[in-house]
């Protein structure tokens, strides 16, 4: 099953509040908005990737909880990117000290691009859609962005101000200067 995108634009402009409502009051889809206002309802993985995204946030937090200089976020959080979008990456993390000049609302979702993204691919996800929300988020401030394609066994890499880099079954990613110190072991999450 595959997202299912509704265009409501231009008969219903859902303001920010109301589109927190509606996933507050439909806790059980997962969606996000685009700039253009068109409305995805993600279906849930299988079991695959739901483990392999896991594994991802789980070592994003490990490490973040080591360095302390961040927060982790799952696919659950929301970001309002300033473009207009309502983005969920797979993983996420945003130096603590934006968040604490930003101060923002702990109920709603953050006004803000992440310093990092990871996105995984699951069956259902299309490619050339995963890679447009990659550079939706480089294009709104994001420094570091990983999309992992366990169907190809390859990550594309995005960072800020440089071109896509594609690397063909990489054992392990680094987080470079953006996540210092940071190594993802890929075993179990291309295996």
């Amino acid at each position: 099953m595959t997202a299912l995108i509704l265009n409501l634009h231009p008969t219903i402009e859902l303001t920010d509040e109301q589109f927190f409502q509606i996933c507050q009051n439909n806790r059980d889809l997962r969606l996000e908005r685009t700039a253009e206002g068109e409305l995805i309802i993600m279906p849930p993985t299988g079991w695959e990737s739901g483990n392999r995204n896991s594994r991802l946030t789980q070592r994003l937090g490990n490490w973040a909880d080591a360095d302390g200089t961040g927060l982790t976020f799952d696919s659950s959080t929301g970001f309002k990117l300033p473009n207009g979008a309502n983005r969920s990456p797979d993983a996420s993390w945003v130096n603590r000290a934006r968040l604490i000049a930003l101060n923002p609302d702990p109920d709603k979702f953050l006004p803000m691009a992440p310093d990092f993204v990871a996105e995984l691919r699951s069956a259902t996800d299309s490619l050339e859609t995963l890679r447009r929300k990659m550079q939706e988020y480089i294009n709104n401030g994001v420094r570091l962005g990983w999309l992992i394609d366990p169907q190809n066994q390859q990550v594309e890499i995005y960072r800020l101000g440089r071109e896509v880099e594609v690397l063909q079954s990489p054992t392990s990613l680094s987080g470079e200067d953006i996540l210092p110190g940071f190594v993802l072991d890929l075993a179990q999450i291309l295996g």
